[in-house]
């Protein structure tokens, strides 16, 4: 099956709970990526907002 293919069996909630995995799998990423390396905050905007945010709401 290709990935056309699979995606368009998906029905629209799983297309969302997909999404939704993604970006917390990113947030996550980001988040530990800034936590090793201190000196890359202030490098980018979206990254250091990721980070905020998800700090704040823990």
């Amino acid at each position: 099956m290709t990935e056309k293919e699979l995606k368009e069996e998906m029905t629209l909630d799983q297309r969302r709970s997909a999404r939704a995995a993604l970006k917390t799998r990113h947030s996550q990423s980001v988040v530990r990526l800034m936590d090793e390396r201190i000196d890359l905050r202030g490098v980018h905007a979206l990254a250091d907002f990721v980070d905020e945010s998800v700090r704040w709401t823990a």
